[in-house]
């Protein structure tokens, strides 16, 4: 029998479960491109419940138990004498979110003889150390797709959250219970006709650039892999075939390529200086791909107008991070794919994984990042591994 140690989210401040708003949510049984909704077995909970936090257990707990298989719940994984660090050296599965990630570092990996699978509920696995995951004969595997869409939303809102100087107007109304338009309009600005940009087109880009195409706007877009004419000439998409072509030629740029070694701290002071003044930062891919301070640099010089994301390093940040002060950010933790929708999927996807885990049955090729002494499937076409 197998332990599976799982490391969640922190649940609600005023208690499990929550008064929910809506009673049902909508059934997804697929996504664009013909990719099937997760099909697991069975399920054990109610799609629409919280089940992203500790005791939330992502649904999983009595389907685990009646097989005979141990569940460790924490959301304890960071610090001396950790939960995550206590319990993994005998784990045999490690079961995390990007939002609350259980960072498997190569220390962490060597620690842990038996832990032979890795599983991120949700999409994004770089809180594996990959070459360390390869040379210890893991499985790394990811719900791809689970919740593209939910992130690919929450990146629109914050584009237009920070092009229509959203927050400081809200505030006016609210913490300053005033009433001053000049203040709320004077850096506000319409979308409408400006030149907006995707670094990363998979999934979730082409979401993007499907949702903001009937806001009138031009579109461009640079990846490793470029779209097919179709898709350009359906889009009106202009190809761009490096990051810096991109933002040289944008008002709006939205970040949704995989971290990696050649994608981490890429937008850097020279990177962001080749930007237009006034440019916008969209980022809910990954936070290491922007330096830190470079982005702080550039909203208080007057290069950026806006950065907002929900992607931070480390997650939790600590309290004295300085995207929580800096201005013109329209910043939130990292909730953009666990909305209670994508939970339900990605909820899903983690039992079908871990079904097929334990039947001996072959993970779907789209989940799988590493398989087999390499990278395999989404991974193979989403990471490279430093050599």
């Amino acid at each position: 029998m197998a332990k599976i140690l799982t490391v969640l989210y922190p649940d609600p401040v005023g208690g499990y479960p929550p008064d929910y708003a809506r009673d049902e949510i909508p059934a997804i049984t697929g996504y664009p491109g013909g990719q099937t909704a997760p099909t697991p077995q069975a399920i054990d909970f109610t799609p629409g419940q919280l089940l992203g936090c500790v005791s939330g257990e992502l649904g999983l707990r009595r389907f685990l138990e009646d097989r005979g298989h141990t569940l460790v719940v924490t959301s304890d994984k960071e610090g001396e004498g950790s939960t995550l660090d206590r319990e993994l050296p005998d784990s045999d599965v490690v079961i995390s979110q990007p939002f609350w990630p259980a960072y498997l570092t190569p220390e962490r990996i060597a620690a842990a003889p038996r832990l032979k699978l890795a599983i991120t509920a949700g999409i994004g696995s770089d809180h594996v150390d990959l070459p360390s995951a390869i040379s210890h004969g893991m499985t790394v595997a990811e719900v791809t797709f689970s919740n593209s869409i939910s992130v690919s939303e929450h990146a629109v809102m914050q584009i237009l959250t920070l092009v229509r100087n959203y927050l400081p107007s809200h505030e006016w109304v609210t913490a300053k219970k005033g009433w001053n338009i000049a203040d709320s309009a004077a850096r506000a600005y319409d979308l409408e006709g400006m030149h907006v940009g995707v670094l990363g087109s998979g999934r979730i880009g082409q979401a993007v650039l499907r949702r903001l195409k009937p806001f009138d706007v031009t579109l461009h877009y640079c990846d490793v892999h470029r779209l097919h004419k179709d898709v350009e000439e359906e889009l009106g998409l202009t190809y761009h075939p490096d990051a810096r072509s991109l933002v040289s030629a944008i008002d709006v740029l939205s970040i949704h390529t995989p971290l990696h070694p050649q994608t981490q701290n890429l937008f850097d002071d020279e990177l962001i200086g080749a930007m237009k003044r006034g440019s916008y930062i969209v980022n809910t891919a990954r936070a290491l791909i922007v330096s830190r301070d470079a982005v702080v640099r550039a909203l208080n010089s007057g290069q950026l107008a806006g950065y907002a994301g929900d992607v931070w390093y480390p997650q939790p940040p600590p309290p004295d991070h300085p995207w929580r002060t800096m201005p013109y950010e329209a910043m939130t933790p990292h909730v953009s794919g666990t909305t209670l929708s994508a939970q339900a999927r990605y909820s899903a996807g983690t039992r079908e994984i871990l079904e097929c885990w334990f039947d001996g049955r072959p993970v779907r090729p789209e989940y799988l990042i590493v398989d087999g002494g390499g990278l395999a499937g989404t991974g193979a076409a989403s990471y490279t591994v430093a050599g």
